[in-house]
């Protein structure tokens, strides 16, 4: 099995560092690692470092840094626009696409979502995503931590200005004609994809995002689940960008 990756603020600059909070104590009481044993440290920023641990304390660890590195951004950077779901969701689609390799998730607040995210009640359910993506990326091994945007989601609007500005889009659709398999992909700058919330996609946003230059594109003749169409399209995408 792999060593486990905890995430810091900042990789240390010398050869040794107390592993301490949340973390520390997660490596010392929850998975209870032992002197001599081998973990990674990750900035969530592409940088790590392979350490050995050297004292336990009472919920910190002393380590020894043992080697370092950096894995460069992947390109081109795919964003997958996120209608907000109700329940736990919208928390199980971020969690599987952060395993798969996103690189940042939109919440939309879709006209069809059920749940909208308003003033506080938001602000919590986006940390919940957030805090979701920071523990998947950890699960997975990943040295860059993928963005969640939004405060706390973004409009309709928003979401086509930024499809305007992608090298790329697409917006699953169960209606379109074209595949995501066989869609040109690019080999730089942004790459964005639509997933829709429980209640799909309204054809004014259907309209609105093609007008801004989104292509309609499908998956197969299943039609998914907000929650899993997103990671299937995923791994699509990374099969095709050769990150897989």
């Amino acid at each position: 099995m792999s060593a486990p990756l905890f995430l810091v603020e900042a990789l240390p600059t010398g050869d040794t560092m107390t592993l301490d909070g949340p973390e520390g104590h997660h490596a010392a009481t929850v998975q209870r690692l032992r002197v001599g044993e081998e973990l990674l440290l990750a900035d969530g920023r592409g940088g790590t470092a392979t350490a050995v641990v050297a004292a336990v304390g009472r919920g910190t660890l002393d380590v020894t840094v043992t080697s370092r590195g950096y894995a460069d951004a992947a390109v081109p950077r795919v964003v997958v626009v996120q209608g907000i779901a109700k329940g736990d969701r919208g928390e199980l689609a971020v969690q599987a696409m952060t395993e798969v390799g996103v690189d940042e998730i939109v919440p939309w607040a879709a006209s069809r979502s059920v749940t909208q995210w308003r003033g506080d009640r938001g602000v919590r359910a986006r940390d919940k995503w957030v805090a979701t993506a920071r523990e998947a990326a950890k699960q997975a091994r990943r040295p860059w931590l993928p963005v969640v945007a939004g405060a706390p989601d973004e409009s309709t609007a928003t979401v086509a200005r930024r499809i305007a500005g992608a090298a790329a889009a697409f917006v699953l659709h169960e209606e379109a004609d074209d595949r995501l398999t066989t869609a040109e992909l690019p080999d730089t700058g942004e790459v964005v994809l639509v997933v829709g919330p429980e209640g799909g996609i309204a054809p004014a946003e259907l309209t609105a995002f093609a007008d801004a230059g989104a292509r309609p594109v499908r998956l197969g003749p299943s039609v998914l689940r907000t929650s899993t169409a997103g990671v299937a399209a995923l791994s699509v995408l990374a099969t095709r960008l050769g990150r897989w």
